[in-house]
């Protein structure tokens, strides 16, 4: 599968659920593809004025295409999700959990460190000791040609989903 044919694939399985921008811009850092997920869960009591509670959850996915993937890529975009989570990320009283993902497309097998790398990745944040959600980044890197897919732990989660159709 060519590697942009697999970002619009992903963009139309993702349109059923997230909203969807091309070509976003964040900070200095472009990415070809930006969805974002907001669900948000209640609870009354009778009457839609008895709230007994509510919380929301978010869901962040930045996509970006690599011809080829180096260490030095891998950890600039891991600074960039870890950036956007801090923007992006909004704890209050109803927040519950948010995730940012981070998407690499890559052109070329990438080697052996970069894999090790994406795998031992793990980024956590609890907010107010929890009270007010916490947030996790899932990082994932798939290269179409083969179909591979290789997650930090997070990821796992959702390898089925990113994995190449």
């Amino acid at each position: 599968m060519e590697d942009y044919g697999y970002i619009d694939n992903l963009a139309d399985r993702l349109s059923a659920y997230f909203d969807i921008e091309r070509d976003w811009k964040f900070e200095s850092t472009s990415c070809d593809l930006y969805a974002k997920s907001y669900v948000k869960n209640e609870k009354f009591f009778f009457t839609k004025k008895a709230r007994v509670y509510g919380f929301e959850n978010y869901e962040h996915t930045l996509v970006k295409y690599y011809s080829q993937l180096d260490m030095q890529e891998l950890n600039d975009f891991i600074e960039v999700l870890k950036c956007a989570s801090d923007k992006l990320v909004i704890p209050h009283e109803e927040h519950m959990s948010s995730i940012v993902t981070g998407v690499m497309v890559v052109g070329q097998r990438p080697d052996r460190d970069v894999t090790h790398a994406v795998n031992g990745f793990k980024y956590h944040k609890s907010f107010m000791f929890g009270f007010k959600g916490w947030m996790d980044i899932r990082l994932i890197l798939v290269h179409p040609q083969s179909g591979e897919v290789v997650t930090n732990k997070k990821g796992k989660e959702v390898v089925k989903f990113y994995a190449a159709r």
